[in-house]
């Protein structure tokens, strides 16, 4: 029913990352939506209009992203307005808000930006609260086209609030659509499917199980659809119980949450507070926590120890352990959570130390090793992994892996109360 089409050169070498996809792509899936496609089209009014034909082939609703800036490159208005019909006009509603958004920005309006408010006669206005570039509604022969900024912060929060839900008013769907996610780790995906196999090929038609994997982790997503609504929902909260059962402990959690939200959730029950000490992860693990609102509350810091001398000084591993196994190795890291909390002053920590890589593997200890370890008030757990892939990819599964180790101690801790 809905097709994308990404505009932008940036794109097609790689400069920039397409993220509004799947941005829209989470938006419209509770809805029961689904995307049929995906282009990414250059800044060419004739790929641009090759990539309009296809998509109202097979869709009534086409986005597009990008490609309506003020500088030269950005042609989409003008290719929109050859396509739709129309004259290139001055709308003042949207030099007023083109206005209000730079001057809430504490910038000089430009002739640049000022030009954002030039439409096509033949689009409806949607204001952009949250940028300069105007959002522009066409309609032609029932199907609809909705071109909106390529920035994702200002498309993300734009169809949330505005493009979708008025999409919705004007193809209004007949059936209920409920979600259920739980989170599940310690199982691998092909694990997981084989486990739930008989149960999976028992579901009704109007279930359906999407199994979403991250490294680390793996989101069970429950999907129903049913005209009955009142029956929709209990009959998916009994297929989902189902499924936790079967999951039993693997299950990490019953909602669709990151495991750094799980953590601070945990912690804030318990009252307890954290510490990260981190080396090859390099404050990443940090990072995430305090990027969820309210860590303050129990995240009091972190030591980023990339060097022995670090570690030693402000950690307190004996340099007779560092020198005997190693700065990958268990005992530094239990040395490194008993000194995190002592000089941080926490209830709990988080440690890590490892080879992330290209670089620095040997044969006992190849790149992807990370020792772990996390102490709680039921006292310190530890384990040495192997993580695949590049650098990046071991410093995220490592970083999950940590946050997922504490989880376990407080949900123990959690059970014992």
């Amino acid at each position: 029913m809905l097709s994308v089409i990404a505009i932008g050169d940036e794109l097609l070498i790689g400069q920039v990352i397409d993220t509004n996809s799947g941005d829209i792509a989470r938006t419209i899936a509770p809805a029961g939506w689904r995307l049929n496609d995906v282009q990414v089209v250059s800044d060419k009014a004739e790929d641009i209009t090759r990539a309009i034909d296809r998509a109202f082939e097979s869709s009534n609703i086409v986005i597009t992203t990008g490609g309506i800036g003020p500088t030269k490159d950005d042609i989409t208005k003008n290719t929109l307005c050859q396509y739709f019909g129309g004259e290139m006009i001055e709308d003042a509603a949207v030099l007023q808000n083109v206005k209000d958004v730079v001057e809430r920005r504490g910038i000089k309006l430009n002739e640049l930006t000022a030009s954002q408010a030039i439409v096509p006669s033949s689009c409806r206005v949607i204001q952009n609260r949250v940028g300069t570039a105007p959002i522009m509604w066409f309609e032609r022969d029932g199907k609809i086209l909705v071109s909106m900024p390529g920035v994702p912060f200002e498309t993300r929060q734009m169809f949330r609030e505005e493009v979708f839900p008025q999409l919705l008013e004007r193809f209004p769907s007949d059936s209920a659509i409920e979600h259920r996610t739980m989170l599940v780790t310690g199982l691998t995906e092909s694990a997981l499917a084989m486990t739930l196999d008989q149960w999976e090929n028992a579901l009704p038609e109007h279930l359906h199980l999407a199994y979403l994997p991250k490294p680390g982790l793996i989101r069970l997503r429950l999907d129903g659809m049913h005209r009955d609504k009142d029956f929709l929902a209990q009959d998916i909260d009994r297929h989902f119980a189902q499924l936790a059962e079967i999951i039993g402990e693997n299950v990490l959690h019953m909602s669709d949450a990151e495991p750094q939200e799980i953590l601070l959730e945990h912690l804030n029950r318990l009252s307890l507070t954290v510490a990260t000490a981190e080396s090859c992860t390099g404050g990443n693990i940090a990072h995430l926590i305090t990027s969820i609102a309210g860590s303050s509350a129990v995240f009091m810091g972190s030591v980023v120890a990339y060097s022995n001398d670090v570690k030693h000084r402000l950690l307190g591993v004996k340099n007779e352990t560092l020198e005997q196994y190693g700065a990958v190795s268990i005992p530094t890291v239990e040395q490194m959570a008993e000194g995190a909390c002592r000089s941080i002053g926490t209830d709990c920590s988080i440690v890590t130390s490892g080879i992330a890589g290209p670089t620095g593997g040997t044969a006992d200890k190849p790149v992807g090793t990370v020792c772990i370890a996390v102490k709680s008030p039921l006292g310190i757990v530890s384990h040495t992994h192997r993580f695949p892939g590049d650098r990046n990819r071991v410093i995220e599964r490592a970083s999950t892996t940590a946050i997922i180790m504490l989880i376990e101690q407080l949900k123990r801790l959690d059970s014992q109360k």
